[in-house]
């Protein structure tokens, strides 16, 4: 097998066979000339159903995740597409304590209206992950590291505890901070991987987008038939944005993770203590860090380098206050987060640059 950073700058792309171009032009199209009724190529019928330049994508993606992908218009679409073709109204998931606000809200507001139940547990403790699987849980939906507190989970521990239960739910990882480049959680036993490809994978901030990568092909056929059943595709163009970032996406990890390294060396060091800076996180690779401070919504004022922006994984650095933004809809719960914390995206700028930037934030 090839390696990962071969894998990436090759999976999905077929040169034209056309004229030759390297890069296969994007489909643009919403629907195909069939050579006779009922008779087309392919899956071409109708582009909600299957498009070549979204096919691409998931070819790629399902080769570097391991299984077999299915792309959808954003992350939470992905995640709502597998949750209504996996559960029943009644039956139960387990979600970790600290995750995204935007899955908690899609859970908590939107599918327990439809007789959905969930329990929040700290998915570090595997005793208690354990403890909180119920007879008739379908789904233990895993982040890690988790957002906005960067907790790593152990995904084999939590496949092994699943997998024991009498109930033998799904593992599902939301592998959206580590990217495949640094977790490849079907490899480690789960079920299905999730991400929002907005972040890492597309890479540049300009595309919304998201996939569902399932290991065995009865779940990979049953988000194929939930994609065209609800429509919540990506279009040619953000297929092929985010196709083109793939191809990257090994040389900016490297990157994100020196920028991500220098910044926490420099917020754990006793300057950084001193000018606040406290129980500061950063799982060892991607670009994710975090920290607290009594100031953090001034510090985030006052970056110049770090835009004030939510979202995260692109290769400009973004800083956020997660409770005042990205997990509003958490206040209130077991996921709340603290007002005190600052959420970083680093970037792939110049590290000690965005050093000098932090340092001159937290001076005031």
């Amino acid at each position: 097998m090839t390696s990962f950073q071969t894998r990436a700058v090759h999976a999905g792309l077929r040169p034209d066979p056309s004229y030759g171009s390297v890069i296969p032009p994007i489909h643009q199209t919403s629907t195909y000339r069939q050579s006779a009724v009922g008779e087309f190529v392919g899956d071409y019928d109708y582009a909600r159903s299957a498009n070549p330049t979204r096919s691409a994508l998931e070819e790629a993606l399902g080769a570097l995740e391991g299984g077999s992908a299915v792309a959808f218009s954003s992350g939470l679409a992905a995640a709502h597409a597998l949750l209504v073709h996996v559960m029943r109204s009644g039956d139960h998931m387990v979600l970790p304590a600290d995750l995204y606000g935007g899955t908690f809200r899609l859970v908590d507001k939107v599918l327990v209206r439809w007789g959905l139940r969930y329990t929040l547990v700290d998915q570090t403790d595997l005793d208690a992950l354990a403890a909180a699987i119920e007879p008739d849980t379908r789904v233990v939906w895993v982040e890690t590291p988790t957002n906005p507190l960067l907790n790593v989970v152990d995904v084999r521990g939590a496949v092994e505890r699943a997998a024991a239960s009498a109930a033998r739910p799904l593992v599902v990882v939301d592998n959206t901070f580590a990217t495949p480049f640094n977790q490849r959680p079907l490899e480690l036993g789960a079920d299905a991987v999730v991400h929002s490809t907005t972040k890492y994978l597309g890479g540049h901030s300009d595309v919304v987008g998201g996939a569902v990568i399932a290991k065995e092909e009865a779940l990979y056929e049953g988000m194929r038939f939930v994609q065209n059943a609800v429509g919540s595709v990506p279009g040619p163009f953000d297929s092929f944005l985010v196709h083109r970032g793939l191809r990257t996406l090994p040389l900016r990890m490297r990157a994100h993770a020196e920028s991500a390294a220098a910044v926490s060396e420099f917020l754990r060091s006793a300057e950084g203590a001193a000018a606040g800076a406290s129980d500061v996180r950063w799982p060892g690779f991607s670009g994710m860090v975090s920290f607290r401070h009594p100031d953090a919504v001034g510090i985030a004022q006052r970056t110049r380098l770090f835009t004030l922006a939510e979202s995260l994984g692109g290769v400009e650095s973004l800083i956020e206050v997660p409770q005042a933004m990205t997990h509003q809809s958490v206040e209130g719960s077991d996921a709340a987060v603290p007002a005190d914390l600052v959420r970083l995206s680093c970037g792939v700028e110049e590290p000690a640059d965005l050093v000098a930037d932090l340092r001159a934030a937290l001076a005031g």
